[in-house]
């Protein structure tokens, strides 16, 4: 039989400018109910879910007649901080996960190392920013939150593409391929953590 996972994890955060529910389970089916107030944030989450097989809930609500930055931003944190959760003690996670993920034009490669050190190098610019009215430059801000409440090293590279819509898709896609590969576990150090120093 096999062993039923309990890396789930339920965060809130309720500011002056967001209040988000998100239910995270680290080992899931990629299903997804997702509810913004971001219609293309909604389908970029959406997609993220599926790819990296990850069970994801989120109801926020933001300012968004004043920006989209305050709720993409906070979901970030948000999501995050249920993947540290989730992790607990990180027992046998493989740490490290890397992804070339193409979206027709656009290639994007996705770097990173759940070690405990929030690190963001981000290189992705597109000839338009603009999806509609969703400035993709806010995925950088969100991937700067997720990485500083995860405590992750996060390498995201636009290796070319031009289509603004693809190469967040891409993006996203990418770091939940290389999120999965990174949290899975290890069956040959089940009981270890991957690290020479004692922790992560």
């Amino acid at each position: 039989m096999a062993k039923i996972s309990q890396r789930v994890s339920t965060v809130t955060r309720k500011t002056a400018e967001t209040d988000i529910t998100l239910t995270l389970g680290i080992d899931g089916r990629g299903t997804a109910q997702i509810d913004t107030g971001v219609p293309f944030f909604d389908h970029m989450l959406t997609l993220f879910a599926k790819h990296g097989l990850f069970d994801l809930t989120v109801k926020a609500k933001g300012d968004v007649e004043v920006d989209y930055h305050h709720t993409v931003e906070d979901v970030g944190l948000v999501l995050g901080q249920a993947f540290k959760e989730a992790l607990g003690d990180k027992l046998g996670i493989k740490r490290y996960g890397f992804f070339l993920l193409p979206m027709d034009e656009s290639l994007a490669r996705i770097v990173v190392d759940v070690g405990g050190r929030p690190h963001l190098v981000y290189e992705a610019t597109a000839p338009t920013m603009f999806v509609r009215d969703f400035n993709i430059v806010l995925v950088k801000e969100f991937c700067r939150a997720f990485s500083n409440a995860l405590g992750c090293n996060l390498h995201v590279q636009l290796v070319y593409g031009e289509e603004p819509h693809h190469v967040a898709e891409a993006i996203f896609k990418g770091l939940a391929r290389a999120l999965d590969l990174a949290t899975q576990i290890e069956p040959r150090a089940a009981d270890q953590l991957p690290s020479t120093k004692g922790k992560i």
